[in-house]
C-alpha cells in the first residue's frame, strides 16, 4: 500500500494524506451497529469502503494542508512507542516521520498542528520518545487545541495526567513545552483555513473548512468515522461523548453539504478518502 497519497488541490491549497494504518474489518468496536449484515446491502460502499464480504475498510491518517505560506498538519494519528489497549496500536514502530519527509514535509517544516479533538488516534505523533521522555515531534509548530476540548480532557485526566492515557503522553508534554495555543471552535487559522464547530463526538470537536480561488473542501474529523454513516446517520460511535449530539451534528452537516461542490475529506475514510455528499432518498451516499 502506498502510504503517501497524491495531493488534492483546492484552488491554491494542496492537501496531502499520509496513511499510518488502513485496515479491513475490526471496526465493530467503533461502530457497533455497522455489522456485516447491516452494511452488505449498501452497495455504493464497494469497493473502496467495504470488501465483498461486508467488512468495512477504515484508515488512520494525517492530512497536511499546504497554503504556500503555512504547513498545517491536521491530526497526528497514533504515534510510536506508546502503550495502548488496542493491540495494533500498542508500541508501534511505524515509518510515519520518514513518510512525511518523503512527501516533502519533514517534521521541522510543520508550522501548525491542528487537533480536531484529543482522542488517542488523533494526537499520537504530537510527541515522540527521546531519551525516555515525551518531547514535541514538531518543535517549530504551534499546536492548536480547542479551549472546550482541553478543558474536558484536562478535567478527566487531572492536573498531572493519569500516567496511562494519551493526554499524559501526547497532549500535556506539548502544553508544558509552551507550544499550545487555545482556539475557538470557529477560529480562522489563516485566510484559507478556518474551524467549524461540530460537537458531540467530543465536547470541543471541530471540522476544518478550506477555501481558495472559489473552491472549497471540508476535513470531517470524527463527525463520521465511515461513509456508511451517510446511509445511516443514526449509527453512532462507541467513542462518542454525547451520541445524541453527535448524531444531530452529523445530520446537520450532511444536510448542509449534500449536493454542493464542497470536497469532503474523511479523517478515517479509506482510499480514495475524498468525494462529495449526494442525497439518496431520505439519506445520503458518498460519490468519489
Amino acid at each position: 500500500m502506498n502510504r503517501i497519497m497524491e495531493p488534492w488541490r483546492i484552488g491554491d491549497i494542496k492537501v496531502t494524506r499520509i496513511i499510518e494504518i488502513q485496515v479491513t474489518g475490526g471496526t465493530k468496536f467503533i461502530l457497533p451497529d455497522a455489522t456485516r449484515e447491516n452494511v452488505v446491502d449498501i452497495d455504493w460502499l464497494k469497493p473502496h469502503f467495504m470488501d465483498p464480504d461486508g467488512r468495512l475498510i477504515m484508515s488512520i491518517h494525517a492530512l497536511i494542508v499546504d497554503t504556500g505560506t503555512r504547513r498545517i498538519m491536521v491530526d497526528t494519528c497514533l504515534g510510536n512507542d506508546k502503550q495502548r489497549a488496542i493491540p495494533g496500536w500498542h508500541m508501534r514502530t511505524g515509518p510515519f516521520l520518514d513518510d512525511i519527509a518523503e512527501a516533502g514535509y519533514p517534521r521541522e517544516s510543520i508550522d501548525t498542528v491542528l487537533c480536531t479533538h484529543l482522542h488517542v488516534d488523533h494526537v499520537g505523533w504530537n510527541t515522540m520518545l527521546v531519551d525516555g521522555k515525551w518531547v514535541p515531534t514538531f518543535p517549530n509548530a504551534r499546536y492548536l487545541i480547542g479551549q472546550a476540548e482541553w478543558d474536558h480532557w484536562h478535567a478527566q485526566s487531572g492536573p498531572n495526567g493519569r500516567g496511562d492515557d494519551c493526554f499524559s503522553d501526547s497532549v500535556k508534554p506539548v502544553f508544558d513545552a509552551g507550544l499550545v495555543d487555545f482556539v475557538a471552535s470557529d477560529e480562522e487559522i489563516c485566510d484559507e483555513v478556518r474551524l467549524e464547530p461540530t460537537p458531540g463526538h467530543t465536547p470541543g470537536h471541530v471540522s476544518v473548512r478550506i477555501s481558495s480561488k472559489g473552491e472549497e473542501a471540508m476535513i470531517t474529523g470524527d463527525v463520521m468515522h465511515h461513509p456508511c454513516q451517510m446511509a445511516r446517520p443514526d449509527w453512532v460511535s462507541s467513542a462518542d461523548v454525547d451520541s445524541e449530539a453527535a448524531r444531530a451534528t452529523r445530520e446537520n452537516l450532511l444536510d448542509r453539504y449534500a449536493d454542493t461542490p464542497v470536497l469532503v475529506i474523511g479523517t478515517h475514510f479509506a482510499t480514495p478518502t475524498a468525494g462529495h455528499i449526494r442525497r439518496d432518498g431520505k439519506v445520503y451516499r458518498f460519490e468519489v
